[in-house]
This record gives structure tokens, C-alpha cells and sequence, in this order.
């Protein structure tokens, strides 16, 4: 759960004044039905109960609280989402996968501007992969594909470190599962810049030699394939302990990370992508984005 405060208004750039945090990984949460456990459901309560305490202090004017495919895909979301209403009084907007993907390539075509040309946009989350491209700021093909970081680590990798044949089955399925939508993207021809955005690909950025996230946002970033098909063997003997050790991977993190590493292997060998820029500008920034154009209408 992230709670990202912002000085907004429409026509600047929303420039982030506070970040609150809080791990969750509900898709990791989930029962054999595909539920979120009460436990799960009391966690997400909880944080935010806490997020809000945390807007009031920072003096937040406006929230837009919205969930994505952990609450999305569970069995018993509207339960999830009823409870929270009730005990909260945040009535969360669920995503579609379409829209996650929608929203991010907005983001990363307000980063990049115009001259970047068409744009090739992937992002993994817990729960999901969005692939997105385009020229405008509505991508011409979008599809959200159930191969989050999370939920993979979970279904397909229960060892620490995994079983090697488990990597291995892991490595077919989300391959197979990317190759299904490259047909839909590569009638549109070869991009002129592919992007990534989140934590996962912001860390194997980090461990190919990209720069620190203390450096800001302005330094370029980038993950070539050749690095990180020599980093996902290294990942795959770790446990997660020793992954946490890893420069820019973050402990909440670590347990997951082969999971990540291993659809983003997939999907840039699949699309043909030697190099990648990271994005710092993600589905959060696209929300906000699309909120203050609405505002800025007349």
C-alpha cells in the first residue's frame, strides 16, 4: 500500500511532497478459493486506517484511493471492498487491467514527452504484468496479464531458495503466457523507445549497474537483457535473505524478485528488447495525471 501525497494543480507537474508505505502483498494473501484471508483483510484495514492518519497530518485536500488486480481477482472482492467502506469510510476504485495499463502509459508518455515516438511500456506488479504501446496518449493496444511478482512467487515458487524445476516451470508458463499478446503488438511495428516502470524492474535496473534511487529521478536508468539474463541464474541460487543484501533491493522485496526477474527476461526476449529506460513515473502518477486533466476541463 502506497500513499503518495502530491502538490498538484492542472498544468504543473505533480511534484511528490510525502510517501507513506506499507507491505502487504495480499496477492500472496490469497486462499486456495482465491479469497483474501481475514488476515490479509484486517492488514489492508489497518494500513489504511494508517495512510489516512498520515494524509490529515500532511494536509491532503483530495484522495483518490483505487486498487488493482489483488483486490481485483479475489473471489470475494466486493466483501473486501465492503468492509473497507464500512470500517474506513474509503470507498477504493478497483482498476481493470486494461485501465492499470492505460493509466501507466500515460504516465510514462507525459515523462518522456512526445519525442520519444511510439512507446513500448511495461510494468510488473504484485499481482500483474501491463504491457502497453502507442504513439498518443492513449495506447493503441494495452492487455494486463496475471504475472505479478507476487503472485508468481507464491503459486509457482515455494522453496528458498526455489526448486530449480520449479524455476524452470515458472520460466514456461510466463512465457507462454507473453507470447499469447506479442501478435497483438508487433502489427503496430517496432517502437521507438521501450519503457519500464515499478519497484521490480527499478531494482534489476539497479543491480545491472543503474544508478541510485537517491540520485533522483532525473538520471537516466537502464536495464539491458544481456544483464539481467546473467543475473536471473545468480538470483535463482539466492535465498531471499541474500537477495536483501543486494544493492537497491529492499528485504519486503527480496522474496519476490526472481519471480520479477524472470517475466521481465521473458518479456523482453519475447519483443525483441535489448535495452530499456526505466520510467520514475508509474500508475500512481498516471492517475493523478488523468484527475487533474478532468480538473483542468472546462
Amino acid at each position: 500500500m502506497h500513499l503518495l501525497v502530491v502538490d498538484a494543480h492542472p498544468g504543473a507537474c505533480p511534484l511528490p511532497a510525502h510517501s507513506h508505505k506499507a507491505e502487504l502483498r495480499l496477492a500472496q494473501l490469497l486462499d486456495a478459493s482465491g479469497a483474501i484471508g481475514s488476515e490479509g483483510v484486517d492488514k489492508l484495514i489497518t494500513v489504511i486506517q494508517e495512510a489516512l492518519q498520515a494524509a490529515e497530518d500532511k494536509g491532503v485536500e483530495d484522495m483518490l484511493p483505487f486498487a488493482t488486480s489483488a483486490v481485483r481477482e479475489a473471489s470475494n472482492a466486493d466483501d473486501v471492498l465492503a468492509r473497507v467502506q464500512a470500517e474506513t469510510g474509503v470507498e477504493l476504485q478497483v482498476l481493470t487491467g486494461a485501465e492499470e495499463a492505460r493509466l501507466t502509459f500515460l504516465a510514462a508518455r507525459r515523462w518522456f514527452g512526445w519525442s520519444a515516438g511510439k512507446l513500448l511500456v511495461l510494468d510488473i506488479g504484485g499481482g500483474s504484468l501491463e504491457i502497453a504501446y502507442g504513439i498518443d496518449e492513449e495506447p493503441d493496444a494495452a492487455v494486463s496479464l496475471p504475472l505479478g511478482a507476487g503472485r508468481l512467487t507464491a503459486g509457482w515458487l515455494p522453496g528458498d531458495p526455489p526448486d530449480p524445476e520449479n524455476i524452470r516451470a515458472l520460466r514456461r508458463h510466463a512465457r507462454a503466457e507473453i507470447a499469447r499478446t506479442v501478435g497483438e503488438f508487433s502489427r503496430f511495428g517496432t517502437p521507438d523507445h521501450v519503457v519500464a516502470t515499478s519497484k521490480t524492474f527499478k531494482q534489476l535496473a539497479r543491480l545491472a549497474g543503474a544508478a541510485r534511487s537517491a540520485d533522483g529521478p532525473y538520471v537516466q536508468r537502464e536495464l539491458k537483457r544481456e544483464s539481467l539474463e546473467a543475473w536471473v541464474p545468480r538470483l535463482a541460487g539466492m535465498t531471499a535473505d541474500q537477495r536483501a543484501e543486494l544493492p537497491g533491493v529492499s528485504e519486503g522485496r527480496a522474496g519476490q524478485l526472481l519471480a520479477g526477474a524472470l517475466v521481465a527476461e521473458g518479456a523482453m526476449d519475447l519483443f525483441g528488447v535489448e535495452t530499456l529506460e526505466i520510467c520514475p513515473w508509474a500508475l500512481r502518477e498516471g492517475v493523478i495525471l488523468r484527475r487533474l486533466d478532468h480538473m483542468g476541463s472546462p
